[in-house]
């Protein structure tokens, strides 16, 4: 009840900062900000009350997705109003004994507010699909001649909501993916945000995706079903299960802390998988040397580790015998700056690998972006990726 107060006031508020600063000067430009308002409002509160009012299962693609657009609505129309009517009133109460309002102060709200409806909705309807194929050329030391060249494509952070009502944007990378011919996929977690009914009937697009070698897959923390507000211990056993059978139908041989190998012509690949639960800052990994302890010789270790801290905080030091490592999870917080020449966002300040290529000694890790979004359904300046790997021997 309080938040409805709350939201009633921002909206009176506003109004009354547009008749004040408007109506006697420019009558026109008033009732132009009037409808783009109503427009805006109706939109919001009709967002607001299909959320609060959803009366089916949490984790539905639909109400997850419609948690995710009203943030996005919050952060587009609800935050440009509050910053409005701040600098408004704040001019009101400077000229508090001569009347009136300091204009250019509403005006700077004003354009502080169109400037960020602008680039929530440039970063909503375009940045959240402006898909890039990311080739990388990873060198390996004494890489196995019959492995030279290797195409791996690595997909991560689907959270599959991302793509409600837009499944053939989905149905699309997939066929991108398979015109690249990769050798082998890896998909290093995070399938869905809440619970499995976000999977819906994504299983039947992705696994048309197919590596000649296999698709392999872990679960992100998300998939482990943490965040879900009403599961209960035996829920989340069974979520599991049920999470482990649609990554599976997807196409994927799912490892959950556990290795396999994979021959390719008299080379001989260990692939290790581990899972990751828990939240930020509480993450709880997979035990590596219970997951890798069916590898005894192999020509090339590959480790797949959600959570790219996994690997800077405990993997690294520790075990010089992989090769390459895979990870996800950062997103690239979804924001930030992306050229040739500069890579920057807040999410360095959280994971010292937060995307691209990193080596240490003669190990490699690679940190994918994401494909789907989380929480707000945004990407500015953070596109989502698509890895495409092409091994090669170093010295």
């Amino acid at each position: 009840m309080l938040l409805i107060i709350i939201l009633v006031l921002i909206e009176a508020l506003s109004l009354a900062v547009l008749r004040q600063h408007f109506y006697i000067v420019a009558r026109t430009k008033y009732y132009i900000a009037i409808i783009v308002h109503i427009v805006l409002s109706i939109w919001f509160w009709v967002l607001l009350t299909e959320v609060t009012g959803n009366n089916s299962f949490f984790d539905t693609q639909s109400n997850i997705w419609g948690i995710m657009a009203l943030a996005g609505m919050i952060t587009a129309v609800i935050l440009p109003r509050i910053i409005l009517i701040v600098l408004h009133f704040t001019g009101r109460l400077i000229r508090r004994k001569s009347g009136g309002h300091i204009r250019w102060l509403t005006n700077t709200g004003l354009s502080l507010g169109a400037f960020i409806i602008i680039v929530i909705c440039i970063s909503t309807f375009y940045g959240r699909f402006n898909f890039k194929y990311e080739e990388v050329p990873i060198t390996i030391n004494n890489l196995h001649p019959d492995l030279e060249g290797i195409k791996i494509i690595q997909v991560s952070d689907l959270h599959l909501p991302a793509f409600y009502h837009h499944p053939h944007k989905l149905q699309n990378v997939i066929e991108k993916i398979n015109s690249f011919k990769p050798d082998l996929i890896f998909n290093t977690g995070d399938f869905i945000t809440i619970g499995w009914r976000e999977f819906g009937r994504n299983d039947t697009i992705l696994s048309k995706a197919k590596g000649t070698y296999g698709s392999f897959a872990i679960m992100g923390n998300h998939d482990a079903g943490t965040y879900h507000p009403e599961y209960t211990e035996a829920d989340l056993e069974n979520h599991r299960l049920i999470m482990n059978n649609l990554v599976k139908a997807s196409g994927y041989k799912v490892l959950n802390n556990e290795s396999v190998k994979v021959r390719i012509g008299d080379a001989v690949i260990g692939i290790t998988g581990v899972t990751t639960k828990g939240r930020r800052r509480h993450i709880i990994h997979g035990n590596i040397d219970s997951a890798a302890s069916a590898l005894d010789s192999v020509d090339l270790s590959i480790l797949l580790t959600h959570d790219p801290n996994h690997w800077t905080e405990e993997i690294a030091a520790n075990h010089p015998e992989i090769q390459l490592c895979l990870s996800g999870h950062t997103h690239g917080m979804q924001m930030g700056i992306l050229t040739k020449k500069l890579k920057w966002s807040p999410a360095q300040y959280i994971y010292p690998h937060w995307n691209g290529l990193y080596y240490s000694g003669g190990q490699a890790h690679y940190v994918n972006r994401g494909l789907g979004v989380l929480a707000i359904p945004f990407r500015i300046w953070m596109p989502p990726e698509i890895t495409i790997i092409t091994l090669h021997a170093g010295k």
